[in-house]
Parts: structure tokens; C-alpha cells; sequence
């Protein structure tokens, strides 16, 4: 039987999630079966992935058999911000990426000119709209480049130790999807948020609910370990984000 279309202001637990090590996370076992769950019970949960990968990749994701379909993504680290059509295409929503497209100002050339000559970047291979992403080798790594960023007017952010992503200024995981969520009326006490890494770390201390589950980067731990709204999980993956979800008793709450 078809489900009955719900707003996803109006659904009790709307999940915020990045993917690697996280929603993609946790054994093969607890993948299936909360992603069983999920699917099953979509007129109750919204799903938005907040990641840093691309539209492609979630594009292809959310065809494979099994993995839920999110209503919206908030990805490549937060410069993209787009809602997924039936057919696992996503539409970027353009009221809400112009002041990051403004932000960046077409600045992908003169960033990769700038950081040609440091030492322990690789370029990755993706051509980003409103990014440039390198993977990076933390033993060869100059931090000269995070100045050399930041004199340009951008963001550096370095993730996992081995990502090094440049942004427009003030754009990230966080206030993009922020300003997603009051786009669509979501409540902010109807929202869990879930992460890894410290790419994620924007989006888990806005003082919305939010996991860090377990196996996660260590300078993350650190960095959430005084922050109320945070659940520090045991589980990994998907483990971790059922655990919170019974810390936080969405399904208990009474819809406003």
C-alpha cells in the first residue's frame, strides 16, 4: 500500500545525516535493518543527507535497492543544497544557493593557482561547483595553505586528517543546512543530527539534538565533549544513530 504524503515539517523526526561512517555506517546487519525502517515508516521520518560528496554520488546511492531516498541533500560540504526528485535526480534549490555561489564567485581556478606549490595536496578529481577539495598527506602537509585561504577571503576546513576542503566564507554543513530547515518549517527539536568527522562539526553544535557516533575522528570527540545538545554514541554507524533516537524519544513527542 502507497504511504500517505506527509510534509517533512510535519513528520516527528527529521535525520540529518552524513554518510560516510555514519549513515553508511555500522555493521551490515544494522544497515538493513534500519534502513528497512526507515523506508517502512517514511510518513514519520524526513531523511536529509548532509555530506561532503557530491550530487552524483547521493544520486547514485539513493538508486541502490535498500537505501532510503532523502527528501533533500545538503552536500559537498554545504555549498550544494538541493531536494531529490522521483527519480533520484537533485534539483538544487536556487533562493538558497545564490549567496553561496556569490560567496565563492567562481574562485576554483585562482585556489587551485594558489595552492599548486604547497606540499601534501592532491587535487581531487571531481570538478566541484563551489568547492575544491584535495585529498591530503598530513605528513607532507603545509599549513601555510590555511592562510594562504583565508587572505583569499575563503574557508579552509580539514577533516578526517586527510581531507582539505576550500569554501566560500561562512558556508559549511552547518548554516546550510539551517537555513534548509527553516526553508521548510522544520522545527528544530524535530531534527536529529548525526556525524563523524570534523567536517561535520558545524552541523552538531548549531544546539540542535544531535549523535556523534561511534568510531568517530578523535579531534571531533574533542571538540563536542562539553556540548549539551550532543550525544556522544557507543554504536557506530546506523548503531549510533538508533541509539540516539531512543536517548532523544522523538516518537514520544506530541506534533506541535
Amino acid at each position: 500500500m502507497k504511504q500517505k504524503t506527509v510534509d517533512i515539517s510535519e513528520k516527528p523526526l527529521v535525520l540529518a545525516t552524513d554518510l560516510d561512517g555514519t549513515f553508511l555506517g555500522g555493521t551490515d546487519e544494522a544497515r538493513r535493518k534500519y534502513y528497512d525502517w526507515i523506508n517502512a515508516n517514511r510518513h514519520a521520518v524526513g531523511l536529509i543527507f548532509v555530506t561532503g560528496r557530491d550530487p552524483g554520488f547521493v544520486s547514485e546511492l539513493s538508486r541502490r535497492k535498500g537505501v532510503p531516498k532523502p527528501d533533500y541533500v545538503v552536500g559537498d560540504v554545504g555549498t550544494t543544497i538541493a531536494r531529490s526528485d522521483d527519480r533520484h535526480i537533485l534539483n538544487p534549490i536556487a533562493e538558497l544557493e545564490a549567496e553561496i555561489a556569490e560567496k565563492w564567485d567562481d574562485s576554483s581556478a585562482r585556489v587551485q593557482a594558489a595552492l599548486r606549490s604547497i606540499p601534501g595536496l592532491r587535487l581531487q578529481g571531481t570538478a566541484f561547483r563551489h568547492r575544491v577539495s584535495y585529498d591530503m598527506d598530513p605528513e607532507k602537509f603545509d599549513r601555510r595553505a590555511v592562510d594562504i585561504v583565508e587572505d583569499m577571503g575563503l574557508d579552509a576546513l580539514i577533516s578526517d586528517n586527510r581531507f582539505f576542503d576550500v569554501l566560500p566564507k561562512d558556508v559549511s554543513k552547518g548554516p546550510s543546512l539551517l537555513r534548509l530547515l527553516a526553508h521548510l518549517g522544520v522545527k528544530n527539536d524535530r531534527v536529529l543530527v548525526a556525524g563523524d568527522t570534523m567536517n561535520d562539526h558545524s552541523m552538531l553544535t548549531m544546539g540542535l539534538p544531535s549523535v556523534v557516533v561511534g568510531g568517530a575522528e578523535p579531534a571531533l570527540l574533542e571538540a563536542v565533549e562539553q556540548v549539551e545538545t550532543v550525544h556522544i554514541a557507543k554504536e557506530e554507524g546506523v548503531g549510533g544513530i538508533a541509539e540516539a533516537m531512543l536517548r532523544y524519544n522523538y516518537f514520544k513527542k506530541k506534533a506541535a
